[in-house]
């Protein structure tokens, strides 16, 4: 008689598929990737390759991912700080109204007032016109914390009066004159062939964005194992490191195949003495500027976040107010802060958006706060607050500037456009509550 153990043998294959997700499962759990965020990643992939087809491989060319990278720059830097404002359970509806203001006044203040003191041009100029920026911004967003935190009133209303209020004073600075142009150094803040670094300060800036990559994996897994929390494997780490490695090294290599204009190119040579017959070389855009400020701004607040007091106490307030407050945080401090941060941020974002016009209008930022506010909750920020982080802000941005790039692209109206914003807002923070359910 046969063994009857043999009998047993052909519902093997069956469990393979099942060993082959849990093996995929954890791999997953190795590698501590947040699953939210692989799903955003995997969104994204989605429209690029959906609209490259649809456009007849125009979307994913070095040219359009260039300009992409431009055009998400300002809704960027100030998603990193709707993150904060929504984690603490409020929300900034001014943001795109502070950035008309601020940008006026920057203007007028690098148009008027300061080629009066040392004439145009002057190498100081930018500087003084970013600070002032980010300190009208700062200001005007604490004005605002501090009308929440202390007398009590709703942070929609306060800053929906803000959205009126603010956008009125970016006509009344100049009476709805358009002020332009920008000043020389300024411009540069906007990208353009004037805001780009070049090939070799690119290779530089990926190069070191790698190794600080790696210090920083290193230094947070040297930590963890110090305190006695559980590490992932080497491999995994190894595999963290390669796909970082790997995302900066393609983007440095898409930035450097966009050339700049032949015209471009000979004006160059001809400023340095240079023979301008014949075809000219090769030159290559690299990063833009705004680029460069919008990830130095998202690793700021990612640090001001996750490493600082600030940033724990944001969280604590976000996950259970009166918790915090009786545990002897200054919730109200907190909110101010929050809120001059997102202020200041604003004020930056102005410099980038007029040095990309090289002019400002009172219609700068218009709209801007549903970018925004899209932009933080497709990034997984939940609107019950508590929850929510700046990779994924800015992650948001990109989606949200893709979608807006590709319906250009496509010859889309600017109200359909509108609608299909609308639509994926409200199914981001649908995704979210099915997300946050799913927790519980």
């Amino acid at each position: 008689m046969a063994d009857p153990s043999t009998t047993l043998s052909p519902a093997a294959p069956s469990d393979a598929p099942a060993g082959r997700r849990a093996g995929i499962g954890d791999a997953l759990r190795a590698l501590e990737m947040d699953t939210r965020m692989v799903g955003m990643i995997g969104a994204l992939a989605v429209v690029w390759i959906g609209f490259d087809i649809l456009t007849g491989g125009a979307f994913l060319t070095p040219r359009n991912l260039w300009n992409l990278s431009v055009q998400t720059a300002s809704i960027a830097v100030m998603a990193t700080g709707m993150v904060l404002v929504i984690v603490t359970r409020n929300i900034d509806l001014s943001v795109g109204s502070i950035l008309g203001f601020t940008g006026m006044v920057v203007a007028v203040l690098q148009a008027r007032i300061l080629p009066e003191i040392w004439g145009f041009d002057h190498p100081l100029t930018w500087v003084v016109a970013v600070m002032a920026a980010i300190a009208v911004g700062g200001a005007v967003g604490a004005m605002q914390g501090a009308i929440i935190a202390y007398l009590g009133v709703s942070s929609f209303i306060v800053t929906l009066g803000g959205l009126l209020v603010w956008r009125g004073a970016a006509w009344w600075v100049t009476t709805g004159q358009t002020v332009a142009p920008m000043d020389g150094l300024f411009k540069r803040l906007g990208g353009g062939f004037e805001g780009a670094i070049g090939a070799g300060p690119s290779w530089a800036v990926g190069i070191a964005a790698i190794l600080l990559s790696v210090a920083a994996i290193m230094v947070t897994r040297r930590r963890r194992a110090g305190f006695g929390f559980p590490v992932r494997p080497l491999w995994a780490e190894g595999v963290v490191i390669l796909l970082v490695a790997a995302a900066i090294v393609g983007a440095v290599m898409v930035v450097n195949a966009y050339p700049l204009p032949a015209p471009v190119v000979r004006r160059m040579m001809e400023a340095q003495g240079l023979s301008t017959d014949g075809t000219p070389p090769f030159v290559a855009h690299g990063f833009a500027i705004p680029v460069l400020i919008a990830l130095a701004v998202g690793v700021g607040v990612t640090v001001l976040s996750r490493r600082t007091r600030f940033g724990r106490y944001v969280f604590a307030i976000g996950g259970n107010p009166e918790a915090a407050e009786l545990s002897g945080i200054n919730t109200r401090r907190v909110l101010v802060m929050v809120f001059g941060l997102m202020g200041a941020l604003c004020g930056l974002s102005a410099c980038i958006a007029a040095a990309r016009l090289n002019a400002a209008t009172n219609a700068n930022g218009t709209l801007d706060e549903l970018y925004v506010i899209a932009a933080a909750i497709i990034g997984g920020t939940s609107m019950a607050g508590g929850v929510g982080t700046i990779l994924g802000a800015m992650l948001g941005a990109l989606v949200m500037q893709s979608l807006q790039s590709g319906m250009v692209l496509l010859g889309v109206d600017a109200p359909m456009q509108n609608i299909v914003v609308g639509i994926v807002l409200v199914a981001a923070v649908y995704i979210d509550t099915l997300y946050r359910k799913g927790l519980k």
